[in-house]
């Protein structure tokens, strides 16, 4: 089942389009990805998939059927404005959120200590919003997101203000999610981020949708213009040969990207004319470098 989908979507403010016709499905208990640069229409998307604003043209679906109010009490959602009540007491504001979910205060206490201990941030129930550092208010804002326990948890770039200790806290924390069957939708323009965790991505670009698909699917669809050669004896000639593209010399291997119709067996016998080739081997592309290949400079990647 898809636990959220998007049916051409379109969304404008005062006659400039933020989204353009943008469709998505994404399956339940995946990872999913949602790229692209500032201003690509990320915030706008995630806005329209929590009921904060409803598209111009289009309709969005939560598990399969037309979104209504009530599938709120599935979603957890950390939206990009980070608003907390600064004077507020952190257990005291973390109950007045959960029950403007219609969570119990029992739910909601156990869920505090739950999450709280998960966080690493127990000791600061007790102690006002002002008091606290960034990080710890992104942790906060975290748990505002998670206390309803939710089915589908729709995060606007979640690793901000975290440092490497808590980002690997939350990546851990995100992966038992799916474990656990729940479905994580999250943006970021943190390329390395979203290649360790997501199953599925999509880029963004002018509001529009320029990639998406399964991470290993779209390395597969860009790979294998990318080699590296290991070898011995003198530095291969290279740079006037017409099938390369471009390439990197350091010590005694070379990193080469070919065209796609370049000859694989004429480039080691090239290389082979004045060296030994130790090892010779496709290199992987980067999410980086496979959203420069699809989009170019023209979507501001």
């Amino acid at each position: 089942m898809r636990a959220l989908e998007l049916k051409s979507v379109r969304k404008s403010y005062d006659g400039v389009v933020a989204v353009d016709n943008l469709s998505l499905a994404i399956p339940q208990g995946c990872i999913y990805g949602l790229l692209g640069p500032n201003g690509a229409g990320k915030t706008t998307a995630l806005r329209m998939m929590t009921g904060i604003l409803m598209p111009d043209e289009g309709a969005v679906c939560i598990f399969g059927e037309p979104f209504e109010r009530r599938h709120l009490k599935t979603i957890g959602y950390l939206p990009e404005e980070r608003g907390l009540y600064r004077k507020a007491k952190v257990s005291e504001l973390l109950l007045y959120l959960g029950e403007l979910k219609g969570l119990s205060r029992a739910i909601i206490q156990r869920r505090i200590v739950e999450l709280a201990e998960r966080f690493d941030i127990s000791a600061a129930l007790t102690r006002r919003i002002e008091e606290l550092s960034k990080g710890m208010e992104q942790k906060i804002q975290l748990i505002t997101a998670m206390i309803n326990d939710p089915q589908l948890l729709i995060l606007d770039e979640p690793f901000t203000g975290l440092d490497p200790l808590n980002s690997a806290l939350l990546v851990e924390l995100l992966l038992e999610l799916k474990r656990a069957g729940r479905t994580i939708l999250f943006s970021s323009h943190r390329m390395d981020r979203v290649e360790k965790l997501c199953d599925e991505i999509c880029l963004l670009g002018h509001g529009t949708n320029i990639l998406q698909g399964a991470v290993p699917e779209l390395k597969e669809r860009f790979g294998g213009h990318q080699v590296r050669l290991v070898y011995r004896g003198e530095a291969p000639l290279l740079g006037h040969n017409g099938s390369i593209e471009s390439h990197i010399n350091g010590g005694n291997t070379v990193e080469l990207r070919i065209g796609p119709e370049a000859n694989a067996q004429e480039l080691l016998r090239t290389v082979a004319a004045s060296a030994t080739i130790v090892s010779y081997e496709t290199v992987e592309p980067s999410l980086e470098e496979i959203f420069i290949a699809a989009a170019g400079t023209d979507h501001g990647i």
